[in-house]
């Protein structure tokens, strides 16, 4: 990856170029010092390098890294969506843990982005810039660097990228719309499961009714925060838990897992500044609950 500037003023300092113009963290910074990838006019420079106006400064970032604490998964299919030079993106199926754990040690999402990357000659660390629990399908951005995973990390700070979830909720939901606002902590004695309680983490989710169904309500789910399990949580909290949730609801004969999927994300994209929409569509096993 080749990041470009051209000094517009003399009196800037290749520290406050990298941090303001291409918003990069003090850690960043310095990993690019010490691999020596900060060049001005073609020239390896230091960061305390003068700069002038008309200068052209370079940053390449192709340095190799360690992610041998992932196996590699020739088995793991991978259903790309959209992919350059900095962003991987896939659609993942239900069942399947976004990483590597314990009892999925070998066949994990990052199992198989690691095998796609050593396929293509990419010898990167596996950072997923979303999560998805393992029985929720849908969207899952994959950085192809650290400056790319930070960049969007921060619009998730700021706000500006938009996450969207396709729910099918028990019973009739008679508001149209609206802002479930309940902060979300971990439930006391239990390592996975999460509740409203007055002292969490702050937690917004916005909902629009999409269709009402015998019993059960179609809603299409927008993140304004990102809690670990939020959807879920919030869902129960309004009294509409997520059919097929065994973990805050119940288990369904519609479909044998939670009936949530990611099925939008919007951003900008950190090097183009495009606006960035990547669609999913919904899959199979949802689509036959609202038969």
């Amino acid at each position: 990856m080749n990041l470009n500037y051209i000094v517009k003023k003399s009196d800037e300092s290749i520290k406050q170029i990298l941090k303001n113009e291409f918003n990069m963290s003090d850690r960043f910074i310095l990993k690019l010092k010490n691999q020596k990838s900060i060049f001005l006019n073609d020239i390896s420079v230091s960061i305390n390098t003068k700069i002038i106006e008309n200068d052209v400064l370079k940053i390449v970032e192709n340095f190799e890294e360690d992610s041998s604490n992932i196996l590699s998964n020739p088995n793991i299919s991978l259903n790309i969506l959209f992919e350059d030079e900095f962003l991987l993106i896939v659609d993942k199926p239900a069942g399947i843990p976004v990483h590597p754990s314990i009892l999925h040690y070998e066949d994990s999402l990052s199992n198989g982005v690691k095998y796609y990357f050593e396929k293509i000659g990419l010898k990167k660390k596996i950072r997923p810039v979303n999560r998805l629990d393992k029985d929720t399908s849908g969207i899952v951005i994959f950085a192809k660097n650290e400056y790319i995973q930070e960049c969007l990390i921060k619009q998730m700070k700021l706000g500006t990228f938009k996450k969207t979830y396709i729910a099918v909720l028990d019973g009739i939901l008679e508001k149209a719309s609206g802002t479930i606002n309940a902060p979300i902590a971990r439930k006391d004695n239990s390592i996975i499961e999460r509740e409203v309680r007055d002292d969490g983490e702050v937690a917004i989710s916005h909902f629009e009714v999409l269709q009402r169904l015998k019993n059960i309500t179609v809603v299409l789910f927008t993140l304004e925060t990102g809690r670990t399990h939020q959807l879920r949580v919030h869902s129960k909290y309004i009294g509409h838990p997520i059919i097929g949730d065994s973990l805050y609801g119940k288990s369904s004969d519609l479909i044998s897992r939670q009936a949530l999927h990611a099925t939008k994300v919007e951003f900008i994209h950190p090097i183009s500044k495009e606006k960035l929409v990547i669609n999913s569509a919904c899959p199979d096993d949802i689509k036959r609950v609202l038969l």
